[in-house]
């Protein structure tokens, strides 16, 4: 049965005439009429009876419509509790965030989150494939997620909302006392002689040695995978390798002894987004997350870019 039929059967009978009924509904009495057609289609007895030029409800039809009423307090007791659900601002917000993402944003997030006013924020990181972020928002309100600017997109649909955090260009990181340290840049030829580092097969990053390695006429000799960038860079120091590092979230994990250059001739950049479901953020709290994810995603675009 449909809810806005079974109110215009209370109506009825609370009012005592299709005029009535469709003069406070803002409808025609011959809309109301079809509506409560529809409803008599699904009932096994007669809802209402010709009285004269009146239409009134049967015992039946005033038994649905006290039930009516019932179902009228349940819907609006639901209304109420998503209303202050929405509202709640000591809910606490899951956020979900790759390894590099998740050492630039947590920290500040969670010294944000324990002010007065503010909703706490439950953190989780995931280190997993670039097309296994998706499903993520299922069980968090924010998944901080990333993915090559040219590669595969995020799947596009009603219950997916991509908000774009920050987008930042991929550096060579080298050992200070790599031959290449002392140049301004890097090409994909001056790159390609050397031994690499890369992220495991089947992570956003994959695919970019490949285009750098096109790009020099030579594949790549990636003897390494490592997907943390904080011990990528501590391999990096030793001397062995080069490895492409993001240019604003890797700073805070790269080792002392790693500088960084940017890549001439080649554009590779990755896009960091925010992926939720369009309900989650119907909540004032998870809206305020995204807010200060935001503001922090420009405060790092806006520092020091390269070391």
């Amino acid at each position: 049965m449909d809810v806005r039929q079974l109110q215009l059967l209370r109506e009825l009978g609370e009012r005592g005439s299709l005029s009535a009924v469709a003069e406070a509904a803002h409808v025609s009495p011959s809309a109301v009429s079809q509506q409560l057609k529809v409803l008599q289609r699904g009932a096994a007895v007669p809802l209402t009876e010709r009285r004269g030029r009146r239409l009134v409800l049967t015992p039946a039809g005033r038994a649905l419509a006290a039930a009516a009423v019932d179902i009228a307090e349940a819907l609006a007791r639901a209304e109420h509790a998503v209303a202050d659900h929405l509202a709640d601002a000591a809910a606490p917000v899951r956020v979900c965030a790759f390894h590099s993402a998740g050492l630039a944003f947590f920290g500040p997030l969670l010294q944000w989150s324990g002010q007065p006013g503010h909703p706490p924020v439950h953190c989780r990181d995931e280190d997993t494939a670039q097309d296994a972020f998706p499903a993520l928002v299922a069980d968090h309100d924010l998944v901080l997620a990333h993915r090559l600017r040219h590669g595969p997109r995020w799947p596009t649909g009603p219950g997916l909302v991509v908000t774009r955090l920050l987008t930042e260009p991929m550096d060579i990181a080298m050992a200070h006392g790599h031959p290449l340290a002392g140049r301004a840049q890097v090409t994909p030829a001056d790159v390609a002689r050397h031994r690499w580092l890369a992220v495991h097969e089947g992570y956003p990053l994959t695919g970019v040695l490949g285009a750098v390695g096109a790009a020099a006429g030579r594949p790549l000799d990636v003897v390494h995978r490592v997907n943390d960038f904080g011990l990528a860079s501590a391999v990096v120091a030793t001397g062995d390798v080069l490895a492409l590092v993001p240019r604003h979230l890797a700073q805070q994990d790269l080792h002392p002894g790693v500088v960084t250059r940017p890549l001439h001739g080649l554009t590779v950049t990755r896009d960091v987004d925010v992926l939720a479901r369009p309900d989650h953020l119907a909540r004032s709290g998870v809206r305020a997350v995204l807010d200060r994810l935001r503001e922090a995603g420009a405060a790092l675009v806006a520092g020091p870019a390269v070391s």
